[in-house]
């Protein structure tokens, strides 16, 4: 199974809350969501995001998408993207998975 990955940090450092912040009359995240969904090719696409904010317009706008709370913890600017996918797999205990998108 194919699955594509948007890790989505809501404490951006240089640009507050940017996967939120419209562009051209959207919330960023909306386009690689769009893209991924239209491409159809992922079974199943996820957001990961320490924000309620990022994940509750994810769940309104892509119900399909399936979102996963990060903790605190794994949402730092110091975290390694690798490390966050680390850990969502953990969370996820799927040996079903053979290829990753993020």
């Amino acid at each position: 199974m194919n699955i594509a990955i948007i890790p989505a940090r809501g404490g951006s450092k240089r640009i507050k809350k940017k996967n939120i912040k419209i562009f051209y009359g959207k919330p960023i995240i909306f386009y690689p969501l769009k893209i991924l969904v239209k491409s159809r090719l992922f079974k199943i696409i996820y957001v990961t995001s320490d924000d309620d904010e990022i994940l509750d317009y994810v769940k309104r706008k892509f119900p399909k998408v399936k979102i996963i709370k990060r903790e605190k913890k794994f949402s730092t600017d110091k975290v390694k993207t690798l490390t966050v996918i680390k850990n969502f797999l953990k969370k996820l205990k799927n040996n079903k998975i053979k290829k990753i998108c993020c």
